[in-house]
């Protein structure tokens, strides 16, 4: 594998075009320094082949548990013939600081969506809500 930084300065090497030549009539890619005149020519196919390691991806929410230890009080569904009572929920902050924080609900019954979201500013006043 060439260079990817300059010998010279340690500065990234960035890749050009340069001019043709006349052992390069069509020109050649080469690496070149930006802060020194140090110029690498690429007169041939360079490729790394790297296998990259998946990662498992954490649910933020906090996956099947979530709902775990979640914090319970009485609301009715919004759900057409659903007889749920009390709703779980737990708050979180996925906005800047000066946002209030999101306030998620779940209700315990297999009829009712499996998570919804309110904000809390409209949870307390809708006429105060800010328009997006």
């Amino acid at each position: 594998m060439p260079l990817t930084f300059c010998p010279n300065c340690s500065n990234a090497l960035t890749i050009s075009k340069a001019p043709p030549t006349s052992r390069y009539p069509a020109g050649v890619n080469r690496f070149e320094c930006r802060t020194c005149p140090y110029q690498y020519a690429l007169d041939r196919t360079y490729f790394e082949r790297k296998e990259m390691k998946r990662k498992e991806v954490a649910d933020v929410l906090g996956g099947k548990d979530e709902w775990k230890n979640a914090e319970s009080m009485p609301a009715q569904c919004p759900a057409e013939g659903c007889e749920g009572d009390r709703a779980f929920f737990f708050q979180l902050q996925i906005r800047s600081a000066d946002e209030p924080m999101t306030t998620f609900y779940k209700l315990p019954t297999e009829d009712s969506p499996p998570r919804t979201r309110k904000l809390d500013a409209l949870d307390r006043d809708p006429s105060k809500a800010r328009r997006r």
